[in-house]
């Protein structure tokens, strides 16, 4: 990598992007000053090298593949530390091992039942109130226990005319009793949601002065019991104040994972190699790009970008909301979103692109005879060849081609996919938003 481009990291607290020489993020970290933690990478293997023996293989190889550097800015560690989570997990780099699989957050949550109830949730599909998300899971499921215990709230699913055993010890409200208070387990609900939404310093105040009553009266395990509760929520607090959510930095990701080394002066070589690449009767001037995006199979949506001699022509821009399905099918999708784009017959392109492979393309390639179709499929196996990021498949051809993205044409055809994908998930964002303000 050109060290010239390390004067450009910041010096504050955010995310690093390691990219490779095809674009692909290859590695995602976190850091306090950002311009500090990068240039050790590289001071690290220089002086490892200077030393006794070689410096450590894998940052060696993640190094020599470096290319550029992308970053996020945060506010703070803490939300540099939960966005690192969240773009290992949705990008999933190579040379990360940890945060991958999984879901990397979890939240408290208050739902809107008809009896509300306090619950860990891993996901935000139930309706209700939700604190988080939290990357610290043990101080979370911790403070939760505290919660629960303090306030009464754990609910049992039995039905016992004197009450079960954690009613006789304190611990369940009484809702498997025929005398059960729900005016005041409601009560305790809104106090356990105040103990999060309120005042933080008064609410660790009021547990370190039942520490010191403990200690005065020498219930020393008491009072170590409540100094780990105190340690977990002064975490949970820390995350709180943050007010991160997943889709906070949604427009700085997009920047730093958007393909940048695509020049629209190029455009007369990459439509002339597209002409020969495509078997095509003249060059390719305008080019439409549909991607899908979607939340767990949820929140379906669709979007079409328009390049017009290499340039984004946004006036032709087009989102779709998916009304046909309520579960993830992709090429029902791809189906009614090409449908809905050329009902008018005269705004055609001359190139249509399909974010996917062989099965997308043969879903839609018969909605659009007269225009040539061709889709764009990622590697199955990151670093297989040192020039292909992605596959191209054309009618009636089952292998696909390899594109190498040093070409004009192969960077054309990969800023459109990205263009498109990054405008799909722009949407699907403003989506997400809309149906959790809704509830």
């Amino acid at each position: 990598m050109d060290r010239s481009k390390l004067a450009r990291v910041p010096r504050a607290s955010g995310v690093y992007l390691f990219k490779d020489q095809h674009h692909q993020v290859i590695y995602i970290g976190k850091a306090k000053v950002l311009r500090t933690r990068v240039r050790s990478y590289f001071q690290d293997t220089a002086g490892s090298a200077r030393s006794k023996g070689d410096p450590n293989p894998k940052l060696k190889a993640l190094v020599q593949e470096i290319a550029d550097v992308a970053f996020v800015v945060t506010k703070n560690e803490t939300e540099a530390l939960l966005l690192e989570a969240q773009l290992v997990k949705q990008h999933q780099p190579r040379f990360n091992v940890l945060l991958k699989f999984g879901t990397p957050f979890i939240y408290l949550l208050f739902t809107n039942e008809a009896v509300p109830q306090m619950e860990l949730a891993r996901d935000k599909r139930k309706k209700g109130t939700y604190f988080g998300p939290f990357l610290h899971r043990t101080p979370a499921r911790k403070a939760y226990a505290y919660l629960l215990r303090t306030f009464r709230l754990k609910l049992c699913n039995k039905k016992i005319a004197g009450g079960c055993l954690d009613y006789h010890l304190d611990l369940c409200p009484g809702n498997c009793t025929g005398q059960f208070d729900e005016a005041g387990y409601r009560f305790r609900i809104t106090l356990a949601q105040q103990a999060l939404a309120g005042n933080h310093k008064e609410f660790l105040a009021t547990l370190k002065q039942q520490i010191m009553k403990h200690n005065l009266l020498f219930q020393f395990e008491k009072a170590r019991t409540l100094q780990e509760y105190v340690e977990n929520f002064e975490v949970i607090f820390t995350t709180l104040k943050t007010h991160f959510t997943e889709h906070k930095y949604d427009r700085e990701v997009a920047h730093a994972t958007t393909r940048t080394t695509y020049s629209p002066d190029h455009i007369p070589h990459a439509a002339a190699q597209l002409q020969h690449l495509l078997h095509l009767t003249q060059p390719p001037h305008t080019i439409d790009c549909f991607d899908i995006s979607h939340f767990q199979s949820r929140s379906i949506v669709g979007s079409c970008i328009r390049f017009v001699d290499g340039k984004p022509e946004k006036n032709k821009f087009r989102r779709f909301k998916i009304t046909s399905l309520t579960q993830q099918n992709d090429y029902a999708a791809l189906r009614e979103i090409v449908s809905r784009r050329y009902k008018n017959l005269d705004d055609l392109p001359d190139l249509i692109v399909i974010d996917g492979g062989k099965g997308q393309l043969n879903a839609v390639e018969d909605l659009v005879p007269q225009v040539p179709m061709i889709s764009l499929a990622k590697p199955s196996t990151p670093g297989v060849h040192k020039d292909q990021s992605a596959t191209l498949f054309q009618r009636n051809d089952s292998t696909g081609t390899p594109i190498n993205v040093q070409t004009d044409a192969g960077k054309l055809l990969l800023a459109l996919r990205d263009y498109a994908h990054h405008f799909a998930v722009s949407y699907h964002t403003i989506r997400q938003k809309k149906s959790l303000q809704a509830r």
